[in-house]
């Protein structure tokens, strides 16, 4: 799988991204795919999960997710091309690994849209009891799939309005959870030492795993790398402000949140956001949190769809995937249309899959890629680049051994059933690679990304 075979763009046909992207910009992208509001959409699970102790998962995996952050950053320096770790992997490691780590992220990518389908017919359902969930949920990716198809810079500008919406509900929500609990008495302690139904610190990795999927904003960023101004300085200061400043807010909004509701018995636990709404603000919070939240899903499945239309573009690019179907833009809008169709097509199945096993899904998925990521910055600057020197050592081979060490532990957490549907799709993508490879005996296709 070493072996690669060497593809050059047509740049005629296939078309180039726009560079259009600042950090401003692609912090927001990273944001809103991550969705400031997203602890509500497995917050009922990972609550019983660990015990009433969110906010101490979500730190766990905060840890993990900052080394792992900075491995992203520095590849995306060294690589600065549409496909993440795909890109990385293969740069790194050779095609056939590159294209296994691309097919494991596209795992997420393709069900991280679809989680956002799903929750928002959850909620709308809630919301308006006579219409079914698979019409918020059709009507969704409508809409989504007809601004990604448009471009980019429509992406870019939807997101400034939805973390304005989430930011002023995020507002609301503090003042309203600080004086509904300001006259009665609360133990500050309770969200960090659980409510005592679940113990021991397994259970703790476990919903640090589950929460992983929470942090794939900052990977989605490096897949905006050829429509960023300045790739190389731009793209990992996005990855390293989006990581820190979502954990800040993730951890602060689960310990607001159990300390306002410090229980786990919910009406539904699949919508338990709103019993901790109801409690801080009544209807009117409940309400408000309805609108901001499904406005924060439909843009995480905005961004989350444009990123893995563009993974699939760059597989396709190379040859991996076929070149002249899924390896073009749009010479009108300069997008992946093709990619991007294929991605709402297989969104369909929000309407009938399970929330729980959709969360850890993305979970695994991101997890695989994120060890490989880590690994790849230790084999490519430690390794081929020899940077060794003094603080190197720590830099190449400490900070990203540490990464992979953390992300393997939360992925070794994750429930058995999340394996057998990973390791399944692993194993269809040795299929794949075994018929474009024509049972191994061809080298896999990889494309000269030289400008």
């Amino acid at each position: 799988m070493s072996q690669a075979a060497t593809v050059s763009p047509s740049t005629d046909q296939e078309g180039r991204f726009r560079r259009v992207l600042g950090v401003p910009s692609l912090t927001l992208f990273g944001l809103v795919y991550m969705v400031p509001l997203t602890i509500f959409t497995t917050y009922g699970i990972v609550t019983q999960m660990t015990g009433g102790r969110v906010p101490v998962a979500y730190v766990i995996t905060l840890v993990a997710m900052v080394f792992t952050a900075r491995s992203y950053a520095r590849m995306s320096a060294a690589f600065p091309y549409a496909g993440s770790a795909y890109v990385y992997a293969q740069r790194t490691f050779g095609p056939g690994i590159g294209f296994l780590s691309g097919w494991s992220l596209m795992l997420d990518y393709l069900f991280l849209p679809m989680i956002n389908y799903l929750v928002i017919g959850i909620y709308l359902e809630a919301a308006f009891p006579g219409v079914p969930a698979w019409v918020f949920i059709v009507a969704t990716i409508v809409l989504v799939t007809v601004l990604n198809v448009i471009g980019i810079v429509s992406v870019a500008r939807t997101n400034l309005l939805i973390i304005a919406v989430q930011a002023i509900f995020i507002v609301t929500f503090v003042a309203l959870a600080i004086a509904s609990i300001g006259g009665t008495q609360v133990d500050p302690i309770a969200p960090l030492a659980g409510d005592g139904s679940v113990e021991g610190v397994g259970v703790l990795f476990a919903g640090a795993a589950t929460l992983c999927l929470s942090f794939l904003g900052f990977d989605s960023i490096s897949t905006l790398a050829e429509e960023a101004k300045d790739p190389t300085r731009s793209v990992p200061r996005a990855i390293m402000i989006t990581t820190i400043a979502a954990g800040v807010i993730f951890i602060s909004l689960s310990y607001l949140a159990q300390l306002v509701y410090p229980s786990n018995a919910f009406a539904d636990v699949d919508s338990a956001a709103l019993d901790v709404m109801t409690a801080a603000g009544g209807q009117f919070l409940g309400v408000f949190f309805t609108a901001a939240y499904v406005g924060g899903a439909a843009g995480s499945a905005l961004t989350s769809q444009a990123s893995v239309s563009r993974i699939i573009y760059a597989m396709g690019r190379d040859g991996v995937l076929p070149r002249r179907t899924f390896g073009t833009l749009s010479q009108r809008f300069g997008t992946p249309v093709v990619a991007t169709l294929c991605v709402s097509v297989v969104s369909l199945l929000a309407i009938v899959i399970d929330l729980g096993l959709l969360a850890q899904m993305i979970s695994f998925g991101a997890l695989i890629a994120f060890s490989v990521v880590n690994l790849a910055v230790l084999k490519h600057f430690f390794v081929d680049r020899a940077e060794r020197s003094g603080a190197d050592v720590v830099r190449n081979l400490v900070l990203p051994l540490i990464g992979f060490g953390l992300t393997v532990w939360l992925w070794t957490s994750l429930a058995p059933s999340t394996f057998l549907v990973g390791l399944a799709w692993l194993a269809l993508g040795v299929v794949l690679l075994a018929l474009v490879t024509r049972g191994f005996r061809r080298p896999t296709p990889m494309l000269d990304l030289r400008e």
